[in-house]
């Protein structure tokens, strides 16, 4: 299976939603959410104003907005995220920015399943 990457240039700025397939390179603008299958890579001049769904993801830019990666989220060392993240593994570089609050998915998967287990109780 090929996998696709879709880029968006430095200086490029685009507003809406963009859900896609594969991978994806951001290094100029995004106003509105991103939902991908594959891995997100927010190049250094990279900029997401919206929340961002995805397997993998490596910011290097900016992201204003909340993060849910399924496997790995990177942040490197000139990242700055502000926003709430939702992850399985994380690795953040020294120098790397974060504003909001992190949550493992492991945790979310066990409230859930003590919520449902209270509710089928009642």
């Amino acid at each position: 299976m090929e996998t696709t990457i879709n880029t968006i240039a430095k200086g490029t700025t685009i507003k809406g939603a963009i859900s896609a397939v594969g991978d994806f390179r951001l290094d100029g603008t995004l106003e509105g959410n991103i939902t991908l299958n594959g891995k997100l890579v927010v190049g250094e001049s990279g900029f997401i104003k919206g929340n961002v769904v995805c397997q993998n993801a490596n910011i290097i830019g900016r992201v204003d907005g909340n993060i849910s990666v399924k496997e790995l989220l990177a942040l490197n060392s000139t990242a700055n995220v502000k926003g709430d993240i939702l992850i399985n593994r994380l690795s953040i570089e020294p120098g790397a920015t974060f504003s909001g609050s992190c949550r493992m998915l492991d945790e979310v998967r066990k409230e859930n399943e003590i919520r449902a287990a209270e509710e089928a109780e009642q």
